[in-house]
């Protein structure tokens, strides 16, 4: 569903803020600091989870934890709101009615890329699980319950674990939860992978091709058993590691210890030893491939500073892709130069800040 309003209300450096949108991408411009980011991390907040920052509600509120904000949307025929009032937890409603976060990755796909995962890469492996499973949600809302109960089940077998309890009883109820819901998370990822490189199919042929080349991607077991979609054998090599998780105080294998694997070229060079050009190309791949996949959903795309380390033909490129796939899309950047060739093709802000306050010049 397309995003056509966004109000904000003390959100970050916006005391206000109502824009209007339609499915032509909006570039947003101005200088360091003005509030660009700001705009783009309130559309993330129509999503599951954190945003594309990350952050705790209580850090998002113009003047501090003990104010509050909200984001009123419209998205397709639903009036959405969001808020985060002092104190308490961030509240979702949906046409007036209370619902949940996991309803909104149901009503907008919303894939995001910030200059901080530019690092992807060569960061940790769970930098990359988070990514991975980022796609995965746009393509699997559901996705988000299936790690959250697993997350339950595997904090109180830790529990156990920590406390040294032997009663196989309690391990094995707890152990056949997180099998059930670790061979659902690893499937989902198994499916958004496989998505992933359908969709990057047949790129090779067109113009965006050259420019975001096309990555081989694999979910890399990390330790042990993080790519095992069956729970009765995940069920049992929890049961055989029970002695070591018990001796670490925690578990130490499974969906929540997977990385993943990128190659490409037909050298197939690992992503971590490209250049940081490229790294960031296929990053981009990624991003366009997982928009394309979602083409019938039209996914919404967040792109934060994206013309850093682009050259002006693969921004050219990147454009001509965005437009190509009829994506809504937000970008920035600190200039109205850096988006001249989507000059009659999108939506142009400019936005500046005076004081602690962003405005719309």
């Amino acid at each position: 569903m397309t995003l056509t309003r966004l109000h904000l209300t003390q959100f970050r450096s916006w005391n206000r803020l109502e824009l209007d949108a339609d499915d032509r991408p909006v570039a947003i411009h101005g200088p360091n600091g003005a509030g660009k980011t700001n705009i783009l991390e309130a559309v993330s907040m129509l999503a599951p989870g954190r945003g594309m920052r990350g952050a705790l509600p209580g850090d998002q509120a113009r003047k501090g934890p003990d104010v509050g904000w909200q984001i009123r949307a419209g998205i397709g025929e639903y009036q959405v709101l969001t808020r985060a009032l002092p104190g308490q937890p961030r509240e979702v409603l949906v046409d007036d009615k209370p619902s949940t976060q996991i309803a909104l990755g149901r009503l907008m796909r919303v894939i995001w890329l910030t200059p901080a995962m530019d690092r992807l890469w060569t960061d940790t492996p769970e930098q990359r699980r988070r990514f991975l499973d980022r796609v995965t949600l746009s393509f699997t809302p559901g996705h988000a319950e299936d790690a959250l109960a697993y997350e339950k089940a595997m904090r109180e077998r830790n529990r156990l674990l920590r406390d040294e309890v032997r009663d196989i009883g309690w391990y094995r109820a707890l152990e056949a939860q997180m099998a059930e819901t670790g061979a659902a998370i690893t499937r989902n990822r198994q499916d958004a992978i496989a998505r992933i490189t359908a969709a990057q199919d047949g790129v090779a042929q067109d113009g965006a091709g050259d420019s975001f080349p096309a990555a081989r991607l694999t979910l890399l077991p990390g330790e042990g058993f993080a790519d095992d979609p069956d729970p009765e054998s995940i069920a049992s090599r929890l049961a055989e590691t029970r002695s070591r998780d018990m001796a670490a105080g925690r578990t130490l294998t499974g969906p929540h210890r997977a990385d993943l694997g990128a190659h490409w070229g037909p050298q197939d060079m690992p992503a971590a030893l490209s250049s940081t050009g490229e790294q960031k190309a296929l990053l981009l791949s990624l991003i366009l491939a997982n928009a394309r996949a979602l083409s019938g959903e039209n996914p919404v795309l967040l792109l934060d500073e994206v013309a850093a380390h682009l050259d002006a033909d693969r921004r050219a490129a990147l454009y001509d892709e965005i437009t190509a796939l009829k994506a809504q899309a937000f970008l920035t950047g600190t200039g109205p130069e850096l988006f001249e060739t989507l000059q009659g093709r999108a939506q142009f802000l400019s936005v500046l800040r005076e004081g602690a306050t962003s405005h719309l010049a």
